[in-house]
């Protein structure tokens, strides 16, 4: 089932496995303010044991393996993919206390991966080669970042109600 994510009253339903919670229920929360104030979209999220939140991990987990090598060793939680103007978003949470998402616009101007860590967790070792910078968020605490550019070409996903 979905769950609309509500940023003035952050929950953290469907996150209760992650030894950092409450600074991953305020980083999701953020990206939902983020969707809510730049793009009027409400932020909707899938648990990952979902079918269609299987095809967006799946999506993501590609993308990172084939540009980067990248295989990331926590769990997912939770998965969502939707569009808005041009720009396909596919995001990804993760029981360490990661979150990814997958910026890829339609007119091939803009494609990268976004990296941020909840407050409190630790670098994951698959991701130790990125510097990541810092960003105080009233939500999330201290939300660290890092991104990098897609170079190829992916198709995502079809999810129906996102």
């Amino acid at each position: 089932m979905s769950y609309v994510v509500d940023f003035v009253n952050v929950s953290t339903v469907g996150l209760e496995s992650s030894p950092v919670v409450d600074a991953l229920a305020g980083l999701r929360a953020n990206e939902a303010r983020y969707f809510k104030n730049k793009y009027d979209h409400d932020f909707t999220v899938l648990p990952a044991s979902n079918a269609n939140a299987k095809k967006i991990i799946k999506y993501v987990a590609d993308i990172l393996d084939k540009e980067r090598g990248i295989v990331i060793a926590s769990p997912p939680l939770e998965a969502s993919i939707f569009q808005v103007e041009n720009i396909r978003w596919a995001q990804v949470f993760y029981e360490s206390g990661l979150a990814l998402n997958v910026l890829y616009t339609l007119d091939s101007a803009k494609r990268a991966v976004g990296i941020k860590l909840s407050d409190g967790m630790d670098v994951p070792d698959e991701l130790g080669a990125f510097k990541f910078a810092r960003q105080k968020s009233k939500l999330a605490g201290t939300i660290r970042g890092s991104y990098f550019v897609i170079k190829g070409e992916y198709d995502a996903p079809k999810v129906p109600g996102l």
